[in-house]
């Protein structure tokens, strides 16, 4: 059977389109995931970070595609804007996926950039902006 300009040609070449469509989105969903910590999350060089304030300074806990990133020889520096203060704190590997820096206040509206390290000595920057 040939279909030639039929409609039901048009429909299975739509069907297969809408199928091929959907197929690639699952494939290629990547983003930020989700705050697991009840910080923020953002992207950077296909990991995901969440920032985490604590009473005496930050934590950012650290996912390669929902799986935990060793921060094991990961170090870098936290950078806090809160309007026209600055202040800076090294950050630390604190075990499995966990960096910490101690010494900075985190407030809403405070920018936040993360210059990483990592074991591997790529460099990885991530900004943050609390609400």
């Amino acid at each position: 059977m040939i279909l030639k300009n039929s409609p039901l040609r048009l429909l299975a070449a739509a069907v297969v389109l809408a199928a091929s469509t959907l197929s690639v989105n699952s494939a290629f969903a990547h983003g930020a995931a989700k705050a697991q910590h009840g910080g923020i999350v953002q992207s950077a060089s296909d990991l995901s970070f969440e920032l985490v304030a604590a009473g005496d300074g930050a934590t950012i806990y650290v996912l390669d595609h929902e799986d935990e990133f060793d921060t094991a020889g990961t170090s870098g520096k936290l950078t806090v804007l809160n309007g026209a203060e600055k202040s800076e704190a090294d950050l630390k590997s604190a075990g499995g996926n966990k960096l910490e820096a101690k010494g900075v206040k985190l407030g809403k509206g405070s920018k936040v950039v993360a210059a990483l390290r990592t074991a591997d000595k790529k460099t990885i920057t991530v900004r943050f902006t609390l609400r």
